[in-house]
């Protein structure tokens, strides 16, 4: 589903007019081949069937949606916890004197650069940067070399350690979002359960048909839509609705200010 993700918005929108406007011609093709008659004798047993399939699978998409917006969510989350714990890392660094200090301070600038200019890239495919691995491997080396010969830089050395396991924990789980969200087989079902929601209405026998012709067009605007929410941001950090490493960009920035790190 990666080609859906990553086309642009208002192609996934035309599509869904375009589709929509289709399955408007359904009940005139069936009305074509049955009789009105003959349809109509089934409404009464068709109404309550379609009952069961419509709320089974309006259950199942707004879950679908729900999961995937939490998720969303989630990502954005975890841009902002890493910017903020690589800005308290570089902030404590200040507080430590010489040569480690200055090393943890250009670590941590390579280990952002990396991050924007070569993760975000990769992770629009799904995928990672090595040297951005290698960057934050650069951190931890940084981080490591400091000595605490006082209670000061102990609580300093601490408090770095675990600001950057948030980092490590926050990049992790945004490399993890990166591939999508929604299972394959859940696409299966996602897009099998619209085409039996919508292809259930052409089989209803009205005497207007022009107005069961509009009805099935709201209901597949409506389920559509529904599955365009969830492709457009199943993967949180590719395609037209995406986070950015704005947070990132601008921790970076702050670095550079005169009064970063004091």
């Amino acid at each position: 589903m990666a080609f859906l993700t990553t086309m642009p918005l208002w192609v996934s929108g035309f599509l869904v007019v375009a589709l929509t406007v289709l399955s408007m011609f359904g009940p005139w093709l069936v009305r074509r081949r049955i009789e009105l008659e003959r349809l109509s004798t089934n409404n009464e047993v068709a109404g309550f069937k379609f009952a069961t399939v419509g709320v089974l699978y309006a259950v199942l998409l707004a879950f679908a949606v729900i999961v995937v917006w939490e998720k969303f969510s989630s990502a954005e989350d975890d841009v902002a916890t890493e910017a903020g714990a690589a800005a308290t890392i570089y902030r404590l660094s200040g507080g430590i004197a010489g040569p480690p200090g200055v090393a943890i301070r250009s670590a941590m600038t390579r280990y952002l650069e990396d991050v924007i200019n070569d993760d975000w890239p990769s992770m629009e495919h799904g995928g990672s940067s090595t040297e951005t691995t290698h960057a934050l491997t650069g951190v931890y080396q940084a981080v490591l070399t400091f000595d605490p010969t006082d209670d000061r830089g102990t609580a300093l050395f601490g408090e770095m350690l675990h600001q950057l396991d948030q980092v490590t924990q926050a990049r992790r789980a945004r490399i993890i979002l990166a591939d999508g969200i929604v299972p394959g087989v859940l696409w299966i079902v996602l897009f099998g359960g619209a085409l039996v929601t919508i292809g259930f209405t052409f089989f209803f026998g009205t005497e207007n048909l022009r107005a069961q012709s509009w009805m099935t067009g709201m209901l597949a605007l409506l389920i559509l839509s529904g599955l365009l929410i969830i492709v457009v941001i199943d993967r949180p950090f590719s395609g037209p609705v995406r986070v950015d490493p704005h947070a990132l960009a601008r921790v970076l920035e702050d670095f550079f200010l005169p009064t970063a790190g004091q």
